[in-house]
């Protein structure tokens, strides 16, 4: 009968070991992208451009199931990088902005109040009971929320 031998590892075997895993992580970690297929990075967030239109309640729900929200612009960084996508698409686009639940007490869909804004020159007009907010052109336009626009959702990057 054979007699197996435990043999324990040599250092040289366990610097093998521990090479290999080395380049393991680096090559696993390099298709670790910062963002999902489809999403745009920009400065540590992820954002979502649809190619669909919903109304926002509905852009809102679209945003949750992607794990993310409808976009809440905290810099004017963020909103030219925005404007930018969405000049070039030509796109009117739900952000997370609305005063449905206290007309003019804008909030964002993260909660925290209206701070910085870019609102196009005589927005918000609240024209035909306009509570919800899409990012056009230039600037900000306050909107019916059945209207159904583009949407954009943001997230961390990873």
């Amino acid at each position: 009968l054979p007699v197996c031998v435990s043999q324990e590892p040599t250092r040289s075997d366990l610097e093998d070991i521990l090479q290999q895993l080395t380049w393991m992580n680096a090559t696993l970690a390099g298709l670790c992208l910062p963002c999902p297929w489809k999403w745009e990075l920009f400065q540590g967030r992820c954002y979502f451009f649809s190619q669909t239109q919903d109304i926002w309640k509905d852009a809102i729900s679209a945003c949750q199931n992607l794990r993310a929200q409808l976009v809440v612009i905290n810099s004017t960084e963020e909103q030219k990088f925005l404007k930018s996508w969405n000049v070039r698409n030509n796109q009117r686009t739900w952000i997370g902005l609305s005063d449905h639940h206290n007309e003019g007490s804008w909030k964002w869909v993260d909660s925290s109040p209206l701070q910085l804004s870019f609102w196009k020159e005589g927005e918000p007009n609240n024209r035909g009971d306009e509570d919800c907010v899409e990012l056009y052109s230039d600037g900000w336009n306050d909107n019916r929320c059945n209207t159904e626009n583009f949407w954009t959702c943001e997230k961390p990057s990873s």
